[in-house]
């Protein structure tokens, strides 16, 4: 009886850190030390999005939670519903008026970090020769990231199944760790570059000063307000969802950004305190659990493939960040457009608004989800493309 005890004892241990509700609190104690150590003068510049990613990507990878990379209940939830759930609170903010102030700037970067996406992959072919190692599956390989560059992982996912690249195993699970593992420290610096950039070399933003997107630095809620706002956005969720299954054509983000967007300009809904708070709580869960993403454990028994995928989606990135942020410069454009419309190519439509979110720049959410989902239109058909030219 004893040894049973210990041994349930120990198995329970070896599997708490998997628990959902230790996982769940494990996040928003993340998201607390990300808060706090943003107080401190040397780490403010570093931001509570970055420092939050940073310490759930270091746990995750000593043990103390589980990586993202073998799934968790927790982590599906939260792409599932707080993510969607902190993008409909946030553009509960969005004043339409900043529309005609950010919608062409960020359009005209998103299309110069398309063509930089592009560039990359042809510049990463002819130097990294991918073909040796990969065999006749990477034209394949060129095309998924090209779409997932250009517009997020349901390009990515899209091309994979039609060349049927998830059936391969071992190419497929390499190519998704390396995308993982690439992509989140290209959300870090998108979200660091403006703040430096600005201060060396200043411009102008695009933020309209009377479209009512300012900010306050604390907020009080109240249960009326909670229970509006929660209401409203789990409700916004739920039609979204139910639309998306009579009319599978119609992307759930988008019913939810146009929901949202309606109800946003509805005097009641821009008197009700407390939605940037909660807006940007979920959405820092959300980003806390982008750093489980980082599985370095995950790239054992990969080696030979990570090595050349590695070398590949680096070259990728660096020209495409080249390219938007070179050519950004050369246009004085703002700072923090060319970072949202940067991650509407790299990480789709939720890490776009996200950016925009973090760096406190509302205006930029309605244009952000917008070449989003010009991003997971045009991002498949270049990702077939480009593998059909390779």
């Amino acid at each position: 009886m004893t040894i049973r005890m210990i041994k349930i004892f120990l198995f329970f241990m070896m599997h708490w850190n998997e628990d959902p509700i230790y996982v769940s609190a494990m996040l928003c104690i993340a998201v607390f030390f990300a808060s706090w150590l943003n107080r401190f003068k040397g780490l403010k510049t570093v931001g509570t999005p970055i420092l939050a990613i940073l310490i759930c990507s270091i746990a995750a990878n000593i043990g103390v939670i589980p990586t993202a990379t073998a799934g968790h209940p927790i982590y599906n939830g939260v792409f599932m519903y707080v993510a969607p759930l902190g993008i409909f609170i946030a553009l509960l903010e969005v004043d339409l008026k900043s529309l005609k102030d950010a919608g062409m700037p960020i359009l005209m970067m998103f299309f110069l970090g398309t063509i930089g996406t592009v560039i990359g992959v042809f510049i990463a072919w002819f130097l990294v020769n991918p073909g040796l190692e990969i065999g006749s599956m990477a034209p394949a390989i060129a095309g998924m990231f090209t779409g997932t560059y250009i517009g997020g992982s349901i390009n990515f996912n899209a091309v994979a199944l039609h060349y049927q690249v998830n059936e391969s195993g071992v190419l497929y699970a390499a190519s998704t760790v390396v995308d993982n593992l690439l992509g989140t420290p290209w959300i870090i610096a998108t979200l660091i570059l403006p703040k430096y950039l600005f201060k060396f070399f200043p411009r102008k933003k695009l933020e309209s000063s009377k479209a009512g997107t300012k900010i306050k630095a604390e907020e009080n809620i109240s249960i009326f307000s909670l229970s509006v706002i929660l209401g409203l956005g789990l409700l916004g969720i739920s039609i979204s969802k139910l639309i998306a299954f009579y009319f599978p054509h119609i992307p759930e983000i988008i019913t939810l950004t146009t929901l949202a967007l309606i109800l946003a300009q509805f005097e009641f809904i821009k008197g009700i305190s407390g939605k940037h708070t909660l807006g940007f709580f979920f959405i820092l869960i959300f980003l806390a659990v982008i750093g489980t993403l980082c599985d370095l454990s995950a790239l054992s028994g990969i080696v030979p493939l990570t090595s050349i995928l590695v070398q590949f989606v680096s070259i990728i990135i660096l020209v495409h960040g080249l390219v938007i942020f070179g050519l950004g410069a050369l246009f004085k454009m703002d700072w923090d457009v060319i970072s949202v419309a940067s991650q509407a190519n790299v990480g789709g439509n939720t890490t776009a608004i996200a950016a925009a979110e973090s760096l406190n720049r509302p205006d930029l959410l309605i244009p952000g989800v917008l070449v989003g989902s010009l991003g997971n239109a045009l991002g498949t058909y270049l990702g077939f493309m480009v593998a059909g030219m390779l």
